[in-house]
């Protein structure tokens, strides 16, 4: 959302208002050199500053893991730092790629999470506990690659066939050491497929494919074809287990987390995670599927695919509606209300969408009355500019997301 969307705002509050630390802690927040702007609209405090950096690559690089539409790691790494102590358990009921769990693993808490894709637990589990490289890389040198199969034709609109050999060498090895329902794989291999599930399709050598769309998602073959056709070329040759070693170096740079209490990790609605304990979580960081903004189920099909998941078989809900939107959250945030511990916090992200037409963050914050909540505000994180936007040639200010826009809620 623009400023413009926050018209009339009023003065600062006076100081009395601000009863809870939180909230004096983000009103004297000065990180980057910029004094918090507190302003009221609807009924609903909003707190402006850049309290974490736009800028690119700043957080550890074990959240160099691509995934569409995903905050940044400096996200809950604020709101872990001010409203946990380490052995706390922080949750995310829509993980997507981990960035909560591993964020809180880094700090020495719990990391619990949640994502209704089992592909969401295959991106986030090998990164608890990462092997070494010469692991990763000893383990490469035992996998018979020339045992693959040719694989589906239409993927050599990605793959050169001898890569594509490879993969399926590579795929089936996995699915046989590895499968989907065994809850405690090799650390080694459990790295290997989510390293292999990062690199499928990408623009640039350091990726399997040939260069298609930016790496967070995959395109439809025909999407490819296009692409191919349109620059004149084929899939280059790539060497599958040099490319994983490579990545692995990359995600490796900064170091593995801290000794940290066990994760839990399921696979499931986020209204429906009955396996936490009630009042066993300090802080929820998370932010839901934006309507039917991003399509994941598109995005992941070729990440699906290699994993064994069958994507038509995982309920992935779009809301075309802001009704529908909202009953989800409520719904989200009643089970948020029953395993959060008195006094724990939900930081509930929403970006924003259609261009600042739609305000989720309202959505939210009507979504969570009558729930045993308190409303705190809203975080507006400034940034002056996106990436995203940027990869898909929507100008800055205009449209993607421009902030993140933080509902607080604190349990009563």
């Amino acid at each position: 959302m623009s400023r413009s969307a926050l018209a009339n705002p009023l003065p600062l509050f006076d100081a009395p208002v601000l009863r809870q630390d939180i909230l004096a802690d983000i009103l004297s927040f000065a990180g980057e050199g910029r004094a918090t702007i507190l302003r009221l609209q609807d009924g609903i405090p909003y707190f402006f500053n850049e309290f974490w950096t736009a800028r690119q690559r700043q957080g550890h690089s074990l959240h160099e893991v691509s995934y569409r539409a995903c905050f940044k790691a400096q996200l809950p790494e604020f709101f872990i730092a001010r409203l946990t102590k380490p052995g706390d358990a922080v949750h995310d009921p829509f993980m997507g790629r981990g960035t909560t769990p591993v964020q809180a693993a880094l700090m020495g808490r719990r990391p619990v999470g949640n994502d209704i894709n089992p592909l969401s637990i295959l991106l986030a589990r090998p990164r608890f506990r990462p092997p070494t490289v010469a692991d990763v890389a000893a383990r490469l040198r035992t996998i018979p690659w020339q045992s693959g199969q040719p694989g589906p034709a239409d993927l050599h609109a990605f793959y050169h066939p001898e890569t594509l050999s490879h993969l399926m060498a590579l795929r089936e090895w996995l699915l046989e050491r590895a499968p989907l329902e065994r809850a405690d794989p090799d650390p080694v291999d459990d790295w290997i497929r989510m390293v292999a599930i990062n690199r499928l399709s990408g623009h640039s050598p350091g990726f399997f494919s040939g260069r298609s769309m930016p790496p967070n998602q995959a395109v439809s073959v025909k999407s490819q074809e296009r692409i191919n056709a349109k620059l004149g070329l084929s899939p280059p040759k790539r060497d599958v287990a040099s490319v994983i070693v490579k990545k692995t170096r990359t995600l490796l740079a900064d170091g593995v987390p801290p000794l940290h209490p066990p994760a839990l990790l399921l696979a499931g609605p986020a209204a429906k995670t009955a396996m936490i304990d009630d009042g066993s979580v300090a802080l929820v960081v998370t932010s839901p599927p934006f309507l039917d903004i991003v399509q994941y189920a598109a995005d992941n099909w070729l990440r699906c695919w290699f994993a064994g998941i069958d994507i038509a078989a995982v309920e992935i809900a779009m809301h075309k509606d802001e009704a529908t939107w909202t009953a989800m959250v409520h719904e989200t945030l009643a089970e948020q209300a029953r395993l959060l511990r008195s006094g724990g916090h939900v930081a509930f992200e929403v970006g924003e969408v259609r261009g600042g037409k739609v305000l989720l963050e309202k959505l939210v914050w009507e979504a969570a009355a009558g729930l045993p909540f308190e409303r705190l505000g809203v975080l507006i994180n400034d940034q002056q500019f996106t990436k995203t936007a940027n990869c898909w040639g929507v100008s800055n200010n205009s449209a993607g997301t421009n902030t993140n826009r933080i509902v607080l809620l604190r349990r009563l």
